[in-house]
């Protein structure tokens, strides 16, 4: 839990605070805006307004469960039982938010797909009981994708606990990613279901990959994300730690698939309206990038 002695000053007075252990990785601000907002003084999260509604509060609940850096404190400890059991929440149908983030990913979302044929958990969110028993009960997790080397976490934990099958691009493999199950090379796109495709994605790291789910929803790791105001596509060369000419070559790629959505590690969910409209959200990034 946080600590009153460091919290911050923009802190607006009441129950919920941040404290000076945030390291700005936006969770708090995706799961709860109407209380959470972010410094312009320093990099960190503060509560910006007080949630004064039921739904702010269970929001503020949320955020406080999901926080990787344990930064956030209330003096109200109401509902928090049921925030703890309420993640993985549901983003569309049978797409789920894993919450409970952690600190060895910087924060990164991770996410959950229920599906007949056997569940998928898109990287490693924490190993955190509440979620672990959740996951159980919606199945369990048969296939663990892990998009590059940065977001990994506890994965060795969700693989024991589910005897899932892990897969990760060769080239991101190191340490403890040296035994996953499927360690899948190349630069050409494999089918690893009838509704699972895996897109090499260089750029960020050598070995990013994203995970397309029935021609309608992308996972891209670190590789690509939506505005926080949901206008448009992003990606940044200061996050890029590998190549940034083999990412823009990579985002390009993408133009060669059909998809709605876009479900990033870190940066905000993109949803468009058509895949067509995805594809001129993601022919104005490259515009963007290249002029």
């Amino acid at each position: 839990m946080a600590s009153q002695r460091l919290r911050v000053a923009e802190n607006e007075p009441g129950s919920f605070f941040v404290d000076e252990t945030c390291i700005d990785c936006d969770t708090c601000r995706q799961l709860a805006p109407a209380v959470f907002s972010r410094s312009s003084r320093r990099g960190y999260s503060y509560v910006a307004h007080q949630p004064d509604t039921e739904a702010d509060r269970r929001d503020a609940r949320l955020a406080l469960v999901a926080c990787p850096a344990a930064s956030i404190g209330t003096d109200d400890k109401r509902g928090l039982t049921e925030a703890a059991r309420a993640f993985p929440l549901l983003v569309d149908d049978g797409i789920f938010y894993c919450g409970y983030a952690s600190a060895d990913s910087y924060g990164a979302s991770s996410y959950f797909i229920q599906r007949q044929t056997g569940n998928v958990l898109i990287d490693s969110p924490r190993a955190a009981g509440p979620l672990l028993a959740r996951l159980a009960e919606l199945g369990g997790v048969s296939l663990m994708f892990l998009s590059h080397r940065d977001d990994v976490a506890d994965h060795a934990i969700f693989a024991q606990r589910f005897a899932c099958r892990r897969v990760l691009h060769a080239a991101d493999a190191s340490g403890d990613t040296c035994d996953v199950e499927r360690l899948w090379d190349g630069h050409q796109p494999v089918q690893v279901a009838d509704d699972i495709l895996l897109i090499p994605v260089p750029g960020h790291t050598r070995g990013s990959a994203a995970l397309l789910y029935r021609d309608k929803y992308l996972f891209t790791g670190d590789h690509l994300w939506g505005s926080e105001d949901g206008t448009r596509l992003q990606a940044a060369r200061s996050v890029c730690w590998h190549s940034w000419p083999q990412q823009v070559a990579s985002l390009e790629r993408l133009l060669d698939f059909s998809f709605e959505w876009v479900l990033p590690g870190h940066g905000r969910r993109y949803q468009a309206a058509s895949t067509a409209e995805m594809r001129r959200a993601l022919e104005d990034l490259l515009r963007r990038l290249r002029g």
